[in-house]
């Protein structure tokens, strides 16, 4: 019986665990120095097919006319395999838990939107013979514009990619076309912060690069069924998805896992196994499907780049005061499982920092490059690294050192968190503590004191009053409706400079660019800032929630409904 005990996690603080700095073989340590590990490619089975597929050459475009005539007279050519013969050719990773809509087929029938997308599929008697045959495939295009970035792909008269999704933003619980967060008032904690500092950063794609590159060997067995070798990450999930796609029960299928070659969540999409399944549907015997290097970096998907705009409000002592964030994910020409990185990133945002007014928007955008997929804690590296970037820079803006900075606006236990979570067994302050004791990187004694356990609640506790958003996401009959409001910001800027002390030596090393020269700030007696909005008079203030029992219905942030 599978037992959940929660006593384990009580206090995530524990600090006797014996695991770091010791010795520990791994389990499977013996068979890889040793060179007996068995990997999916170690079965070989006579009378095995090998399947090659015929990728597009363009990034974006229709297709006319497909004439596999020459190649099915090729010699040692078992099957040709078209888009027709798969029984559902539309699929989302996703799909199996109810989110997101089918929109990537599994060979592309009528249109091309990514350069390396899958057209044809050959199973022949050797690889070079089906490299041969895919040769002799003859393919008319009609060259479409494409789009490679993300803001460009909002914007209204851009190149619709995904069809499924016609304006280009995947949309959430068939509504929204992007994720927010809302949590106080961010436009009056800027007026009212004495710097205001808008940065923008870029993270590129990230191919995961593994050893072992994408493959299975799928054989027919007995009664009808079907045995897979698969070095998948998510064994039943890649069992699950080969169901859907073929149309056959999931106990027609035998999956065997086992070792994967490297993985880093390049090994969840299920890229060969159902193509490899159908090709032994179809010849009655085993047939091998595995990428080449080259598909490897073409076809298999990458950590979604990333477009990341944070605003930050700061006052004279440190507090962050308002944090508002724009995320743009670039999900390639498909979903696979960018939309739920949108997710995570909405779910962390603003860091392991309590700020009063926090403003999010998060878009998952399509774009005729390679569909991105998992890669190591996707969704939140890239949006963290980001964070802490500004982070840095607004303790070098605030004159205090980046350690200090980050104690004095941590989490402590009680804290408010932006999507109305209470903060538990907060620890940043301590790692803090413990990295710079490490890095003997000297902080004040009341930075060294400082305790996650106190400090917290109280008025930080507070769930602020929140201006209804005036501009709610909405549909057309085209797609989703964006107007870009972030627009490119300077490499620094703010409201009012406040008289900078001396520099430490921190902000020495990373030094901030001046203010721009113009406009001039306007003396605060000609030009007082605008107070904030008055608050409606029948406006009350929300109690804390209560915190869930057992048996408490709680909020699902993927689908926007009430689970038990």
């Amino acid at each position: 019986m599978l037992e959940f005990r929660k006593d384990y996690f009580a206090d995530e603080r524990r600090d006797d665990l014996d695991v770091i700095g010791k010795g520990v073989q791994r389990q499977d340590m013996l068979g890889h120095v040793t060179g007996t590990t068995t990997f999916f490619d170690d079965h070989k089975m006579a009378g095995m097919g090998h399947l090659k597929v015929l990728r597009s050459p363009h990034h974006h475009a229709r297709i006319r006319h497909i004439d596999v005539s020459q190649a099915e007279r090729s010699p040692g050519v078992r099957r040709v395999i078209r888009g027709a013969d798969v029984p559902r050719n539309l699929n989302t990773l996703l799909g199996l838990i109810g989110f997101g809509k089918d929109d990537e087929p599994s060979l592309a029938t009528t249109k091309v939107r990514y350069r390396g997308e899958p057209i044809v599929a050959v199973v022949a008697d050797s690889e070079r013979l089906a490299h041969e045959a895919l040769a002799r495939v003859r393919v008319d295009y009609d060259p479409l514009p494409a789009v490679f970035d993300v803001e460009e792909a909002l914007k209204p008269g851009a190149p619709t990619v995904n069809d499924v999704y016609p304006g280009n933003a995947f949309e959430y619980h068939d509504r929204f076309d992007h994720q927010r967060v809302r949590f106080g008032d961010v436009e009056a904690g800027f007026r009212s912060a004495d710097h205001v500092l808008e940065q923008r950063y870029q993270m590129s794609p990230i191919e995961q690069a593994p050893t072992e590159t994408n493959g299975s060997i799928a054989a027919p067995e007995t009664n009808g069924r079907f045995v897979v070798y698969t070095p998948t990450q998510g064994l039943f999930f890649s069992l699950d998805t080969c169901a859907k796609i073929l149309d056959v029960e999931s106990n027609a299928l035998h999956f065997v896992g086992g070792t994967a070659g490297g993985g880093f969540g390049g090994k969840v999409d299920s890229l060969t196994e159902p193509l490899a399944i159908l090709g032994a549907m179809l010849t009655g015997r085993p047939v091998r499907y595995v990428l080449g290097r080259e598909e490897e970096m073409q076809f298999g998907g990458p950590r979604s780049g990333e477009r990341i705009v944070i605003k930050d409000g700061l006052m004279r002592d440190g507090r962050i005061v308002a944090r508002k964030v724009t995320v743009w994910f670039d999900s390639g020409a498909y979903t696979r499982l960018t939309s739920y990185g949108a997710v995570k990133c909405a779910a962390h945002v603003p860091g392991p920092y309590t700020i009063p007014a926090v403003h999010g928007d998060f878009y998952c955008v399509f774009t005729n490059r390679t569909p991105a997929t998992a890669m190591r804690g996707f969704g939140v590296t890239g949006v963290d690294f980001a964070l802490e970037c500004q982070m840095d820079k607004l303790a070098a803006l605030a004159g205090m050192d980046p350690m200090e900075f980050r104690i004095l606006n941590a989490y402590r236990d009680g804290d408010m968190k932006a999507h109305r979570r209470e903060a538990k067994n907060t620890a940043l302050v301590e790692c803090v503590q413990v990295a710079a004791e490490k890095a003997r990187w000297p902080i004040r004694e009341e930075f060294r004191r400082a305790s996650s356990r106190t400090g917290g609640g109280g008025e930080r506790a507070r769930i602020p009053p929140t201006p209804k958003d005036t501009s709610p996401p909405k549909r057309t009959a085209g797609g989703s409706t964006y107007t870009p409001s972030v627009a490119p910001p300077p490499a620094s800027s703010w409201d009012r400079p406040a008289a900078s002390p001396p520099a430490t030596p921190f902000q020495e090393r990373f030094a901030m660019p001046p203010p721009p020269p113009a406009p001039m700030p306007r003396p605060a007696s000609s030009q007082p800032p605008a107070p904030p909005p008055p608050e409606p008079a029948d406006r009350r203030e929300p109690p804390p929630p209560a915190a869930p029992g057992p048996g408490t219905t709680r909020f699902s942030s993927v689908f926007g409904t009430r689970r038990r």
